[in-house]
């Protein structure tokens, strides 16, 4: 998960085919990206099984990149993302859209739920640990991504992609969500780069995710709001990349007592959100 969307590009590609967009001039017209990039990513995203490649004309040869159930299967982390940043960041220009559930008409903030008991649940009462399959080492990925050059108000989500969309950086917000805040422990216990680690904190103390001081880390209010986004990723990557030994990641539910599966809600009637049911307001 961390290697396919730990990468600002690709998060953006993903964005807009979940928008509507499937041919290669939608893509091109709708992101700032190269010709060159644009092609490694749509490629990638095809082997991956995230986009299908469909032929619609032959002569000259023209094709179409359509989602999958993988890629639509991602619709809660990007309806979490879009959340955030409605309630984070204000300097969108234009403003973002606000969310409507179809099934009840109304302008909506997603809630996330334990599945087991139907209560509200948030970080502080969810406990995680390693499962089966999971260590640091094994879940961060050996390749390395670039970060996206260019206009920082590119795509609908830049403050988000500038948090999460760099491997060292998703995997220093699971590793404060659980825990960490010495500058020593992210590097150790991740292996990473020390100056990678230096430029990734720093970010997130810019954009008020983490605060630093007497030498710790600590997640403030909205940090913790980027909970949605880690847990449903999580999710994702548990449900497409399944180890044979076992989940890397077990989660408990600290209020019922039981494993913990997230689902959303629409906070205005209640309900069960489904993807189809989400749009723009």
């Amino acid at each position: 998960m961390l290697g396919l969307l730990g990468d600002e590009w690709t998060l953006l590609v993903l964005q807009q085919a979940l928008l509507g967009a499937t041919r290669y001039g939608d893509f091109r017209s709708g992101l700032p990206i190269s010709d060159a990039v644009l092609t490694n990513r749509l490629r990638t995203l095809t082997a991956e099984g995230l986009l299908e490649r469909r032929v619609y004309q032959k002569n000259p040869p023209r094709a179409e990149y359509l989602t999958t159930p993988r890629s639509r299967s991602l619709w809660p982390m990007l309806v979490s993302i879009w959340a955030w940043e409605r309630r984070w960041v204000s300097d969108h220009v234009p403003a973002l859209p606000a969310m409507r559930h179809t099934a009840c008409d109304a302008e909506f903030a997603p809630q996330v739920i334990c599945r087991a008991c139907g209560e509200p649940a948030s970080d502080k009462d969810v406990v995680a640990q390693w499962g089966p399959s999971g260590t640091w080492a094994r879940s961060i990925p050996a390749v390395t991504t670039r970060r996206r050059s260019g206009s920082a108000e590119a795509g609908m989500f830049p403050q988000t992609m500038s948090v999460l969309g760099n491997r060292w950086g998703f995997a220093i917000l699971v590793a404060a969500f659980v825990g960490f805040s010495r500058f020593t422990d992210f590097q150790t216990q991740l292996a990473a780069p020390p100056g990678s680690v230096a430029d990734r904190l720093s970010i997130f103390v810019a954009n008020g995710v983490l605060v630093a001081a007497d030498n710790r880390y600590r997640l403030t209010e909205k940090g913790r709001g980027l909970f949605a986004v880690i847990i449903t990723a999580l999710q994702w990557a548990q449900r497409w990349f399944e180890a044979p030994e076992g989940p890397a990641v077990e989660l408990a539910h600290t209020a019922c007592g039981r494993r913990f599966t997230a689902g959303l809600t629409c906070d205005q009637c209640g309900g069960r959100l489904r993807g189809s049911q989400v749009a723009r307001s």
